[in-house]
């Protein structure tokens, strides 16, 4: 059993960039699903599917630059189960002066902390990407 899912996901993409990797699987779950819509949508990477057949698979194709530079340059898990992290949209974080994303768990979805910020909600901060 797994205690922290979330941190497991960004430790296998940290990996699997570190390694110069082109996919990494990850194993599947609706939030992890929502975290890699985001990252696609942002251009962190390049394309994502889902593999429903047992056991059950999130693939990520990494983004990849000319010189095999990865579009993804650090991540990093703000709330732990040991200390969750809450905002509210005022306090929303703005990682490297807009150069990153925050991925926030909101009451109306999985959401960036600009997309947030814009519908004037709050929530758990889940990572930071840049």
């Amino acid at each position: 059993m797994m205690t922290d899912p979330i941190a497991d996901m960004l430790s296998r993409i940290r990996n699997a960039i570190m390694a110069q990797h082109d996919r990494v699987e990850i194993p599947l779950s609706k939030l992890k699903t929502r975290i890699a819509e985001i990252l696609k949508r942002e251009g962190y990477i390049s394309d994502y599917s889902v593999n429903i057949e047992h056991p059950s698979r999130l693939t990520l194709i990494l983004k990849y630059g000319r010189d095999r530079n990865s579009a993804i340059i650090g991540m990093q898990r703000k709330s732990r189960p040991g200390r969750r992290v809450y905002v509210s949209h005022k306090e929303l974080p703005k990682v490297l002066n807009g150069m990153g994303i925050a991925i926030v768990s909101t009451s109306q979805g999985v959401l960036t902390s600009a997309e947030a910020r814009k519908h004037g909600v709050g929530g758990e901060v889940l990572c930071e990407v840049w």
